[in-house]
């Protein structure tokens, strides 16, 4: 593999390029599954803050944003461990394959029946594409944050995220995956107000 390293060395503008050619695929192929380009209510705002609306997930952010910043934590510190010998752009072209990935599966009917299901997202339908790709971009900004903070500030902005969206609208990270795979009664209740 080391023999490979030259020839994947490349400038930031090349990875910068690679990387916005993959959120256009990205792009595509969201629209390719039929997912809205958009909001539905026909206006794209930067932030909206009301979970329990089927404008979430439709604008360029929302509360789950914060969540797609914590991949990029996450995705810096798994390539760090694996591929610490590949270029710093490469490795942030692998996490925006990887979340790209991610925003792919998460759109497709087996795991929104999964959301509407089993967590509070009882109305969820999907991402709009402008979502999706906000939530790459967020992953990106959670991966630059990953390569320039200390490892400790990475884990106590990690902490502070969790805690605060946790707090606002009984819902982060965590507990998004624990209710996809092992669903609690009890926590549903308590997200739901109970």
């Amino acid at each position: 593999m080391p023999f490979l390293l030259p020839a994947l060395r490349g400038s930031f503008r090349t990875y910068l390029l690679i990387g916005a050619g993959l959120i256009a695929a990205l792009a595509l192929i969201l629209l390719g599954m039929g997912r809205v380009p958009w909001c539905e209510c026909g206006y794209v705002k930067l932030w909206h803050g009301l979970v329990s609306s089927p404008e979430n997930s439709q604008h360029i952010s929302d509360w789950y944003t914060f969540s797609h910043v914590i991949h990029g934590f996450g995705f810096y510190w798994i390539l760090w461990r694996l591929a610490r010998g590949l270029p710093m752009g490469l490795r942030a072209v692998i996490a925006v394959i990887a979340e790209a990935s991610w925003e792919t599966f998460e759109n497709t009917e087996f795991i929104l029946n999964r959301y509407r299901a089993v967590t509070i997202s009882l109305g969820y339908y999907g991402d709009s594409v402008i979502n999706s790709m906000g939530d790459v971009l967020a992953m990106g900004l959670g991966f630059a944050l990953a390569a320039r903070l200390p490892v400790w500030a990475t884990i106590a902005l990690t902490a502070a995220l969790e805690g605060f969206v946790g707090y606002w609208i009984r819902d982060n990270l965590a507990l998004n995956i624990l209710m996809l795979i092992h669903p609690f009664e009890a926590i549903r209740t308590w997200q739901l107000g109970g």
